[in-house]
């Protein structure tokens, strides 16, 4: 709330103004009792009530002032942790995510930011005005009659202790309760992102089984806090009632004793009333402020996280134009979820500009972790890889992921424009550019049959869109781009010949004149690259043209025959 000083301000001396009031409301029935009824005089009467409805009005402008400020810090706040928090995440690595669910951190940015927004914009003014009418009442309560103050104040510890003692216990079922919510999220967001597979393979009943056991957790974590609450809600009101009920004996005897008036009575009743009440509310709203902890502990885990992967303090700066060279210099990684095996080792390559390379290899052999690599979404644990003479670690992120772009097999589209998606690599280029590059992708053809064309919406994941032209909306987004090196994992084995020739189409235009780096699945991308890479179980095996390796390498030769259905031709 700090960087919002002039609202915190302004809400503070609202509920000062309004505590302030509520207390002054005390002053008045004493003034009621003693001055008019106890003299029988209208006027005195009349004043009386005329003075408690002028209280009764500033409080309520004061209470609007307080409310609206205090609310507009809540959603202002709330908003910010939200921004914070993902301008955060959207910076770490790749890594991060591996062991971090991205669906769990989504119900952080929202479940708990929301919490967080009901208890600045409720509950922390609540404990606030609570603890202003407490701290005011017991003055007042000091002023009116010293001697039943000392009993109020001998009260005071044993309301105390059970919340202090509740609240630990609040704050930690809080936290756990938080995190079961998490999980139904998590799970909801996992099933209906897959529902076509989960339909396919009539898993409905078993999901259903699974999410109603995480509902049950999430349930019985909830009613585990629930149940804390009410014990230190019920023992602070029969602690607070009981003190105030012995506080109007005490009192009553003093006034048929003469000692205080009835007036004064009424006053410290009220008073008594109101301290009782302020520590019951807090009590109350201590449970709410445990459970904002819990979750002010969740944000503050995921902004404390530190990225492995970061642009050097001083980075270096490619020299311009860019030619798109690369050498990889024995390099070692293993990923950070298996770090006993390598996914790639020993590995030494170098790629002139604009060359043509294929890269082949059986299942695991770490075609796909050199893509990663390359992109920097991970660091080799020994060895480097150079862009032009510089070590991917000395250059800023955002300029080496300007100068390469991936097109992946399964492409991804978001749920906006066609245009917008076209453009999401470079969001300056004019309708002109997007234009032009779906043309030379080939795209639009089915672009210009949509409703509303480049301005049609494509639905989550581009579901709209048949896989090939997904394909070349993916296709076109490089071509905007335009990169010095480009990263292919080629995608038209699994399309229809149709969408498989207007794509590869696609893909020679794409790659003309760029450094290209193609995970190979059809006989046609080995044949027309310039080298042909085979990797095996991360390491490489052999490097050189199709017609070479079917003579040398026997693993190129047997993945030839079973990978490439036109082998024979």
């Amino acid at each position: 709330m700090r960087p919002y000083k002039a609202a915190v301000a302004g809400a503070f001396t609202a509920l000062v103004f309004t505590a302030g009031c509520t207390l002054a409301i005390g002053q008045g029935l004493k003034f009621m009792i003693d001055r008019g009824l106890a003299t029988g005089s209208p006027e005195m009467l009349r004043q009386s009530v005329g003075w408690f409805l002028v209280v009764v009005v500033l409080m309520a402008a004061g209470t609007f002032t307080r409310f609206f400020l205090v609310s507009w810090l809540g959603e202002r706040v709330s908003a910010d942790l939200r921004r914070a928090v993902f301008d955060h995440v959207v910076e770490l690595e790749p890594a991060f995510f591996e062991t971090n669910s991205p669906r769990e951190i989504q119900t952080r940015i929202t479940a708990d930011t929301t919490l967080l927004e009901t208890v600045i914009g409720s509950s922390v003014s609540i404990a606030l005005r609570n603890l202003l009418t407490f701290l005011g009442g017991l003055v007042l309560l000091f002023v009116t009659d010293p001697e039943l103050t000392g009993t109020v104040l001998a009260c005071v510890p044993l309301v105390i202790a059970p919340i202090l003692i509740f609240g630990r216990r609040v704050r930690r079922l809080s936290r756990a309760s938080q995190d079961r919510v998490a999980d139904v999220g998590a799970f909801v967001g996992e099933t209906l992102g897959s529902i076509k597979i989960v339909q396919a393979h009539n898993h409905e009943p078993l999901d259903r089984a699974a999410f109603g056991m995480r509902v049950e957790s999430a349930f019985a974590a909830a009613v585990r806090r629930i149940r804390q609450r009410a014990v230190l809600t019920t023992v602070v009101i029969v602690l607070v009632l009981g003190a105030v009920g012995f506080l109007i004996w005490q009192g009553g005897n003093d006034v048929l004793a003469g000692r205080i008036s009835g007036g004064e009575l009424a006053a410290f009743v009220f008073y008594a009333i109101m301290v009782g009440g302020a520590v019951g509310a807090i009590s109350e709203v201590y449970g709410d402020l445990q459970r904002a902890a819990g979750a002010t502990e969740r944000l503050t885990e995921l902004l404390a996280v530190e990225p492995r992967i970061a642009s050097p303090a001083a980075p270096r700066a490619l020299a311009r134009p860019v030619r798109g060279a690369l050498a990889i210099q024995d390099i070692r990684f293993a990923y950070p979820s298996r770090p006993e095996s390598p996914a790639l080792a020993d590995l030494s390559l170098e790629i002139a500009a604009g060359e043509r390379i294929a890269v082949v290899g059986p299942s695991g052999a770490g075609k796909s972790t050199l893509f990663e690599l390359l992109l920097r979404f991970y660091d080799p644990a020994r060895g480097s890889i150079l862009l032009d003479g510089l070590d991917l670690r000395e250059l800023a992120l955002d300029e080496l992921r300007r100068h390469v772009a991936l097109v992946p097999q399964q492409p991804t589209l978001f749920s906006t424009t066609v245009a917008e998606n076209i453009r999401y690599g470079r969001p300056d280029a004019t309708d002109a550019e997007v234009r032009a590059a779906a043309d030379a992708a080939y795209a639009s053809e089915f672009i210009d049959r949509l409703p509303e064309g480049y301005a049609s919406h494509l639905g989550e994941g581009g579901v709209r869109l048949s896989g090939g032209q997904r394909q070349r909306m993916a296709i076109a987004r490089a071509l905007l781009r335009n990169p010095e090196v480009l990263l292919l994992d080629e995608a038209t084995s699994a399309l229809d010949a149709e969408s498989e020739a207007v794509v590869q189409r696609a893909l020679d235009v794409l790659m003309r004149g760029r450094t290209s780096i193609v995970i190979a699945h059809r006989l046609a991308t080995v044949v027309d690259a310039d080298r042909t890479v085979v990797l095996d179980q991360g390491r490489l095996v052999a490097v050189g043209t199709h017609a070479e390796l079917l003579r040398s390498c026997a693993l190129y030769a047997r993945l030839a025959e079973l990978q490439f259905s036109d082998v024979a031709a």
